[in-house]
């Protein structure tokens, strides 16, 4: 097929890029952000309201900074200026520019680990509460975690497929890593290259604090390139018969700084290591010739290669090396995205806000006569229709919001089931409850703290940041098998 036919056939079809659900996710997500930052300043403000506990009050001030608001604040500016494409550079959870992808693979993921294994490398748990836990106590007790979790980023959209390490001298604050992403079906890297896997390896030197975020993160060695070249060594050393292919200068552009500002130096090149047996392909003729002119091949490690063809010699069908997420999502099959930290954490507000709503609901009822006589100031004379009408009151109060409540404990169990409707319910009722105490406070006529109003604005402020995230939105608005995308 001749090279312009290709071209003018049309991309597949997209999902809608808006539509009035991600409308309302993208104001949640802002309005989150902004309500993040008032939780910020109502804590700072009562550090200085309890003398020395107030400390407490800083260290919580602190950890709401660095773990919510400044990561949202990221992820609300970098959705506008970080391009949304393959640039060469992974990205952080909070939208900010990552490690740079520095080698890539050929081979599929059984021969890629057993690979890794041989070479002496380690895989890398995925990050849990108890992995989270463990890595936090073996860096404060300076004990060996050779599975030590990496901090995820993401390529193509996507949070990496598994990494690989090596801890140095048993000293979990130091060590070589290597985050593995798989590529997209048909996906051809800048200059016609198929790859199966992209790979960022980096050496964490110390424990430090993040430049961008101020969250507690491994600090990287600046010369990547000498990480780069250590993971080949290693593979190499382990099978003389690996073949190395380096695409030379690559990327050289956007290598300043990492997600968590430290300073980046690179030469570009990015070697292609195939691992397992070699496949048999066809070159074509675009592909020989980018590979003859663009490729050069490592030193004793073998013969440039050209990119495979599909079965029976026709050319593979070239794809734009810049994609959004969005398109290269609709190519991948579906898959059940496990459910996040980030909406269980949500239920669970939910569920302790309906425990605190029953609990209310029983003092009031054993306390019904003093709130009529005391807080509404009506007097309940002791004959029989003035008790009656007490008592049927009593019943409607409590009918209406145990209503409210059995409302509030379905919307909790749908969001847990993956319910979008119920989730984007809860975040309205949130933001309106969120906008009135923030109305009566800039107003004077209610002042926000710990013995008023305080902890009901935090758990909403939570709330809403849980379930306006991209995980929890994500896990309600992926797409089951035989429904269209939403």
């Amino acid at each position: 097929m001749r090279a312009d036919v290709a071209d003018e056939r049309p991309p597949p079809p997209l999902p809608p890029r808006t539509s009035f659900t991600s409308l309302l996710d993208g104001f949640f997500f802002v309005f989150a952000g902004f309500a993040a930052v008032w939780l910020a300043w109502l804590i700072f403000n009562q550090s200085f309201e309890f003398g020395w506990a107030g400390i407490a009050f800083f260290l919580a001030f602190w950890l709401v900074l660095a773990y919510l608001v400044l990561p949202r604040l990221h992820r609300i500016l970098t959705t506008i200026y970080v391009p949304d494409y393959f640039i060469g550079r992974t990205r952080t959870s909070d939208g900010l520019l990552g490690d740079p992808v520095n080698l890539a693979f050929d081979g599929d993921e059984e021969a890629l680990h057993a690979a890794m294994r041989a070479a002496g490398w380690t895989r890398a748990d995925e990050v849990t509460l108890a992995s989270s836990r463990r890595i936090i106590t073996s860096t404060l007790t300076r004990r060996s975690y050779d599975e030590a979790p990496v901090s995820p980023l993401f390529l193509f959209g996507q949070k990496q497929d598994f990494a690989y390490q090596q801890e140095v001298a048993g000293n979990p604050a130091k060590r070589h890593h290597v985050r593995f992403w798989r590529t997209p079906d048909g996906w051809l890297l800048p200059g016609g290259r198929r790859v199966d896997w992209l790979a960022a390896g980096t050496f964490d030197r110390s424990v430090g604090f993040s430049l961008f975020t101020l969250q507690v993160t491994h600090k990287i060695d600046a010369d990547i390139d000498v990480e780069r070249d250590h993971i080949i060594a290693t593979l190499v050393a382990a099978d003389p018969g690996i073949r190395v292919e380096i695409l030379r200068d690559f990327s050289t552009g956007y290598h300043s700084r990492n997600g968590g500002g430290d300073t980046i130096r690179t030469d570009g090149d990015l070697p292609v290591v195939r691992v397992g047996a070699p496949t048999e392909f066809v070159p074509s003729d675009a592909t020989a010739r980018s590979a003859a002119g663009e490729t050069e091949a490592s030193a004793g490690l073998g013969n440039v290669e050209a990119s495979p063809a599909a079965p029976g010699g026709e050319p593979v069908a070239k794809r734009a090396a810049f994609e959004s997420p969005l398109r290269l999502a609709e190519r991948e099959p579906v898959r059940r995205m496990p459910r996040p930290s980030a909406t269980s954490f949500g239920v669970v507000v939910v569920v302790l806000r309906v425990l605190a709503g029953i609990v209310w609901l029983a003092a009031l009822a054993l306390q019904w006569d003093q709130v009529v006589r005391e807080d509404l100031g009506i007097v309940v004379s002791s004959d029989a229709g003035s008790a009656a009408a007490s008592d049927g009151a009593l019943v409607f109060v409590l009918a209406f919001f145990g209503v409210a409540l059995a409302i509030q404990a379905l919307l909790a169990w749908r969001i847990w089931a993956g319910g979008n409707f119920s989730r984007i319910a809860v975040m309205l009722f949130a933001t309106i409850s969120i906008t009135g105490a923030a109305i009566e406070s800039f107003t004077g006529s209610v002042e926000v703290t710990v013995r008023t109003t305080f902890v009901t604005i935090a758990l909403d402020i939570l709330l809403l940041l849980a379930l306006s995230s991209r995980d929890a939105r994500a896990f309600a608005r992926q797409r089951r098998p035989g429904r269209p995308a939403r």
